[in-house]
């Protein structure tokens, strides 16, 4: 459930973010923000940093999205930051501790499998905030009170999904849909349970077919996991793989069938994608940098984003998808209601 520190985010998560979409090279950048000089002179100058997961900058979901909110945070906000890009686990420690070291304000570790190196530099450092995507203070070995855990329902996004996809096979007559999903670790897992379950509450009779390459970076092994699930019927695909599940995409491409991205919006990856099942990482991570600034972060605790709070959600339609679009926002008022709630978080 939501800490206290959630309803001054929730009103944030709900806002349009204009994002500005770049990427940091192998030696990252720093940037000391730019424009609205006025407002930005009456802030404390704060320095941000922020270390991906493997991946890169240009997975075009996970890590990019994280990278929109700290780009927004130094355009509008003033402060300076600096992202580090971790290609391997092995990484991790080192790239936490080069910022804290450099007496960073704010470090945020970007993804689940940071959850022990966070917890050991945390505590290393405890003058020091720090957050982490995907995981819960509470959930880390030391339970450090200088981390704020920053979560996502992505069941719900899921479920939407795969409702959508659900309706789509129905008129179709399509027989299966399928997922992609990269290691199995729960915040994908949340997705994928999400989307069966939305599946079948839409068509009761479909198949629904999953995988994980174990991967989240080599598009080629999502693309073969795809080919397999389109050969045994599906008719949609749903990547859960970061920039590995790139290649699912382009396999539903290749094989003209409908495909969800996952995270950030990634209908422009093609006419092929019929929504994509979000989770506004750039919004959490600009609102946890803006309350660094104003002195309100609220290390020690968890912030959840949900459908209900506009965190998490679906994105643009295609042609095919928007027939099926009020429908689908019909079951997503009913979850932010309260009405929906049993969705599940594990693959059964």
């Amino acid at each position: 459930m939501p800490g206290s520190g959630w309803r001054a985010v929730a009103t944030a998560l709900t806002m349009s973010a204009a994002l500005v979409v770049a990427g940091c090279g192998e030696e990252d950048e720093e940037s000391s923000g730019g424009g609205q000089a006025a407002q930005q002179e009456e802030r404390p100058k704060i320095k941000v940093g922020l270390v991906t997961d493997i991946g890169g900058l240009n997975d075009r979901s996970f890590n990019q999205s994280a990278s929109d909110g700290l780009k927004r945070a130094a355009g509008e906000l003033g402060v300076q930051t600096r992202a580090l890009i971790s290609k391997s686990n092995a990484d991790y420690v080192p790239n936490l501790s080069t910022l804290a070291q450099q007496r960073y304000d704010v470090v945020i570790a970007v993804g689940f499998l940071m959850a022990e190196a966070t917890n050991t530099v945390a505590k290393r450092f405890p003058n020091v905030k720090f957050a982490i995507v995907d995981f819960s203070q509470a959930g880390l070995k030391d339970k450090p009170k200088n981390v704020q855990g920053l979560l996502f329902r992505e069941q719900e996004a899921g479920y939407l999904a795969g409702y959508l996809s659900g309706l789509y096979a129905k008129d179709e007559g399509a027989e299966a849909i399928s997922t992609v999903g990269g290691q199995k670790i729960p915040p994908v897992d949340h997705y994928i349970a999400g989307f069966q379950a939305g599946a079948k509450e839409a068509n009761p009779d479909v198949r629904t077919l999953n995988g994980y390459s174990q991967d989240f970076v080599d598009q080629a092994k999502c693309k073969e996991i795809a080919l397999d699930q389109i050969a045994k019927g599906s008719e949609v695909v749903f990547q859960v793989a970061g920039q590995c599940g790139l290649g699912a995409i382009d396999a539903a491409k290749e094989k003209s069938v409908q495909a969800i991205g996952v995270d950030a919006d990634q209908a422009y990856l093609g006419d092929q994608v019929m929504t994509s099942a979000l989770k506004k990482i750039d919004v959490a991570v600009f609102t946890a940098i803006e309350q660094a600034q104003a002195g309100t972060f609220k290390a020690g605790t968890d912030v959840i984003a949900t459908v209900e709070n506009g965190g998490v959600g679906v994105g643009k339609y295609n042609s095919v998808g928007e027939k099926y679009a009020d429908r689908v926002k019909q079951v997503q008022d009913r979850i932010a209601s309260g009405e929906i709630t049993d969705i599940p978080e594990e693959v059964g």
